[in-house]
């Protein structure tokens, strides 16, 4: 279960994809719609923060066992 500390960085990781994808969309318009890309961005932010919470929530659930 040590794996699961680290696999919340994977999220971070998609997040600045996704910013990079947006921006280059919102750049070269024929690409696509950049907001699509950005809403994906802030999901993956967003559960970052939620998997580290939880995960803190976790640790110290363990701790008092």
């Amino acid at each position: 279960m040590n794996y699961l500390k680290y696999t919340q960085y994977v999220y971070l990781i998609f997040g600045a994809y996704f910013i990079y994808d947006g921006f280059t969309k919102v750049n070269e318009p024929a690409l696509g719609n950049p907001w699509l890309s950005f809403m994906i961005a802030g999901l993956a932010v967003f559960m970052f923060f939620f998997r580290r919470k939880f995960a803190k929530k976790f640790e110290d659930r363990n701790k008092n066992f």
